[in-house]
């Protein structure tokens, strides 16, 4: 059978291509196709504890088998119900997405109004903007980072695999509408170059009451965080690093959110 393998981030680049066809046995697993890919390309091997797995679209263990057709998306490091209030609207408001377009004043108040209501008394905003220091390596780009020590972030670069990160999205909507009641929320996530001081990621929430609007918001951007298949690389003068730490496959547990 074959298998279509898409990469994203550190092994894209490292492999130079986006897409791998793999020709496989019938009932071949995730497993079986990664030990094919490693042998090819040994450069993919000591990734191998940081990396997930998405089977079309999807997040999947790796003893899952494979179908003649089936996309298997290798994902790195990813750089993370309550009761009605009383005389809280029912409406739920939600806009998510993934935008190649700079989110500015006019975006993030176009996104205010769009999810509040009559029925809200706080609405809760946050942007994540590109800082001159840098973060956190992704595993294997650890050398890469020791590089440019010392040196000054000059922007950002994202990318994402599309149809997955949205759904991932929602998922974690449904979560925050059934965590905390919250049923009106946007998300804009920035794709392509961010430069210094501009945003990455804009959230906002309204609710009835502002703590359940504080705990919405924060799960959103922890969870997308965690979760999403959205990948970053810090541009410097002369090179890049890719950051992240192995994607969370779901929510987490009831202990994690204490």
């Amino acid at each position: 059978m074959r298998v279509t393998v898409r990469l994203f981030a550190l092994q894209r680049q490292q492999l130079g291509t986006r897409e791998v066809r793999l020709e496989l046995p019938g009932g071949a697993t995730i497993q079986a196709a990664w030990e094919a890919l490693a042998a090819t390309y040994p450069v993919l091997g000591p990734a191998r504890d940081s990396v997930r797995f998405a089977r079309n679209g999807e997040y999947a263990p790796t003893d899952e088998p494979l179908a003649d057709g089936d996309e298997l998306a290798v994902i790195p490091p990813v750089a993370g119900g309550a009761d009605e209030l009383p005389g809280a609207s029912d409406l739920r408001v939600r806009r998510i997405a993934l935008s190649p377009e700079p989110i500015g004043d006019a975006a993030l108040a176009e996104l205010r109004a769009a999810v509040a209501t009559d029925a809200d008394g706080a609405v809760v905003t946050f942007l994540g903007r590109t800082r001159e220091t840098p973060g956190t390596p992704a595993p294997g780009e650890e050398a890469q980072a020791r590089r440019f020590a010392g040196q000054r972030v000059i922007g950002l670069e994202y990318e994402a695999y599309e149809a997955m990160a949205l759904r991932t999205l929602e998922a974690i909507a449904d979560e925050i509408e059934a965590r905390f009641g919250v049923r009106r929320l946007g998300i804009v996530h920035r794709l392509g170059a961010v430069g210094l001081g501009e945003s990455s990621v804009a959230i906002a929430v309204a609710a009835a009451h502002r703590g359940e609007a504080f705990q919405a918001c924060r799960y959103a951007i922890e969870e997308l965080k965690a979760r999403a298949p959205i990948w970053k690389s810090e541009r410097f003068a002369d090179g890049s690093v890719w950051l992240g730490a192995p994607a969370r496959t779901g929510p987490p547990a009831e202990e994690e959110r204490a």
